[in-house]
């Protein structure tokens, strides 16, 4: 339902007395058919940013498990934050020092942290594992479509054919770049374009109307020339967006002085200006900090504690910015990253390659608070061992698709291959028990014994009647064997499980349901 059909359908005398923007109109789309127009009308206001950590960010020295600090500080002596100066979210969970702008926003209601959040069969290649989280693949399968392209898709069919448009005058997506992100790709194009500065907008220049001889590179030509010709059609309703507004938050540092920030200023004016544009896109590059975390070392400008105070900078900079802007009830952000780093610190002060790292979710819309537990650290740890996904991250996009966007539960589905679980991210979110951290099933309702075990465990578990999967993970964090697949009546159960076949070494078990998601360490030693 597009907004010209559905006044259409109202015709040029209805009132409206309910405000679009703010107000949980998804709530009530099932009363009435009215409602339900209503609440696809507001959808289609609404924007999602995108903000990329490129190179694996440690999750660990970002969100800080504080009831379990001595542990954090015997595996990482050399670089971790120190207790006292942890920016407290709650008693259990901090903030590295330097995000006091994210802080800020946790206290206003407008940051949602997600724990853990990965896949089952971590990939610790940049280029892999980045391709995943952007197609939204199983690690064993290859996809040419992006996730947000595949849904955009469905929004502009036909795209890029006969658009610009009346209806869409504006680009699908942007990114604040050079490439435009594989998030983008659809079947029969990349919905996004990409630039990185409004007013001095990069075309490609086209000369004549093309050849349309028959052949392969004479047609391809044909269709750069083509596509070329398309954005500079778009280009005239960017670079009027950029002259329609100016940004009214002090908070941004100068310019050049914070990357992330500045490609965010530029994101905040374009929608400001009126820009329908969906998608956004921005990179914050730095994050593999294999060597010297804490000190900028060679070839790496800027230090992971740099990137996290850019970090909260550029995003509290840009809240504010929306929020004085008026339009920050349409805008929802994300944060996210290929990989996290392992538990323990390597010989050059530094963290290799992991698995399993919190997400931001950060606007006036989002449930604030902290979902799941602190990753549970072993007591001994191997240069190797890593922390296992708590949520997957296809849960998040599931989210965000139904409960932001609006998306039927089954197009939801055909968008990501497979039913994920829902999570309480969006203030629109529908009632569920996986709450605030603590609330959920946690250590004080999941065990794990003996521990350490030889050959067999007994898992503990309350089930709330839903489906249960229960599985468990070695110490890659790699889910290694999927234990059980079942709807338990409501109650306590308990379920042992043969470990005999596993080596020796951490290990990890892990309880979901649609309503609930537990992670326990355990160790085997033969």
């Amino acid at each position: 339902m597009k907004r010209r059909n559905f006044l259409s359908i109202l015709g040029t005398g209805a009132a409206l007395p309910v405000m679009m923007n703010g107000l949980c109109v998804r709530a009530f789309a099932s009363d009435t058919p009215f409602l339900s127009l209503l609440a696809n009308v507001a959808c289609e206001d609404r924007i999602l940013v995108l903000v990329q950590l490129a190179g694996g960010n440690d999750g660990l020295n970002t969100v800080i498990p504080l009831d379990q600090y001595s542990v954090y500080k015997a595996v990482r002596p050399n670089i971790a934050v120190a207790e006292t100066a942890a920016l407290k979210l709650t008693n259990a969970t901090g903030l590295h020092p330097n995000m006091t702008g994210m802080q800020q926003l946790f206290t206003q209601g407008k940051l949602r942290v997600v724990q853990s959040v990965g896949y089952p069969t971590p990939d610790f290649s940049h280029f892999r594992s980045t391709d995943i989280w952007l197609t939204a693949s199983d690690y064993d399968k290859i996809i040419d479509t992006g996730w947000l392209g595949r849904w955009l898709d469905t929004q502009y069919p036909g795209f890029p054919a006969g658009y610009p448009n009346a209806a869409m005058p504006d680009p699908v997506a942007i990114q604040i770049g050079n490439t435009v992100s594989t998030a983008l790709e659809a079947k029969q194009a990349n919905m996004g374009m990409a630039f990185t500065d409004p007013k001095t907008y990069f075309n490609i220049n086209n000369y004549g109307a093309g050849t349309q001889q028959n052949t392969r590179f004479l047609q391809e030509l044909d269709y750069i020339r083509q596509t070329g010709l398309q954005i500079q059609n778009f280009a005239t309703p960017v670079k009027n967006a950029a002259a329609k507004a100016t940004n009214k938050s002090s908070l941004y540092p100068a310019a050049n002085q914070n990357p992330l920030a500045d490609q965010l200023k530029i994101v905040a004016q374009l929608i400001a200006g009126g820009l329908r544009t969906r998608i956004y896109i921005v990179t914050h590059s730095g994050y593999d900090t294999h060597s010297s975390q804490n000190n900028a070392g060679s070839g790496t400008p800027f230090s992971h504690p740099q990137l996290l105070q850019q970090l909260s900078q550029a995003i509290s900079a840009f809240q504010d910015d929306l929020r004085l802007l008026g339009i920050e009830d349409k805008v929802t952000g994300m944060t996210f990253s290929e990989f996290g780093r392992r538990i323990k610190q390597n010989g050059s002060n530094g963290t290799d390659h992991g698995a399993a790292a919190p997400m931001f979710i950060f606007g006036s819309n989002v449930q604030s608070g902290i979902l799941g537990a602190n990753p549970s650290i072993p007591a001994a740890v191997t240069l190797e061992d890593n922390i296992p996904m708590q949520f997957d991250f296809r849960s998040v996009y599931a989210s965000l698709f139904r409960d932001w966007f609006c998306v039927n539960e089954s197009d939801v589905k055909s968008l990501l291959f497979a039913d994920f679980p829902y999570l309480p991210i969006m203030k629109t979110s529908k009632p569920t028990d996986v709450n605030e951290q603590g609330e959920s099933v946690n250590q004080a309702k999941l065990s794990v014994s003996p521990n350490p075990a030889m050959n067999e465990i007994r898992v503990r578990y309350i089930s709330e009647g839903n489906p249960v999967r229960i599985s468990l993970f070695d110490y890659t964090g790699r889910e290694i064997e999927v234990v059980d697949s079942m709807t338990p009546q409501h109650g306590e159960h308990e379920l042992s499980i043969d470990v005999s076949q596993h080596c020796s070494g951490n290990y990890y078990c892990r309880v979901s349901s649609s309503k609930s998601h537990s992670v326990i360490p355990f160790v085997i030693m033969h």
